[in-house]
């Protein structure tokens, strides 16, 4: 069983296993109503803003319904960087299966860029 669990693809799949479990739970539960047993995001909770994931829940929600424009509205950036996050996911679920190891790095410059995005994103939807 340890062997198993060491093996390349274990992570990914597990991660994949436990992302359609909750996109399950999910498309029977409308974030959009009150009331809904959904995890909530401590940043808002803490400090009343919205965090650069917020929406999330919902876009997911609105997509897996198919309504594309519901998506856009809940965050638009999150919308915009799930495709990539996505494949990322499935290159590192691919390699394990291959039986390599595979490790998704990004450069310093990227690092800066991706926070000076997210942050730029929190400011402009916390403002406008």
């Amino acid at each position: 069983m340890l062997r198993v669990l060491r093996h390349p693809a274990a992570a990914p799949l597990a991660l994949l296993a436990a992302g359609a479990a909750g996109a399950a739970y999910l498309y029977g539960t409308n974030p959009h109503e009150p009331g809904q047993w959904l995890p909530r995001c401590p940043f808002r909770l803490a400090t009343g803003l919205l965090c650069p994931a917020c929406g999330g829940t919902r876009m997911v929600y609105d997509l897996m319904h198919g309504d594309i424009t519901a998506a856009w509205a809940d965050n638009r950036l999150l919308l915009l960087v799930a495709p990539f996050a996505l494949a990322l996911l499935g290159k590192w679920a691919f390699e394990g299966l291959r039986g390599h190891r595979w490790r998704f790095r990004l450069s310093g410059r990227a690092q800066v860029l991706v926070l000076t995005t997210a942050v730029a994103w929190t400011v402009v939807r916390n403002t406008v």
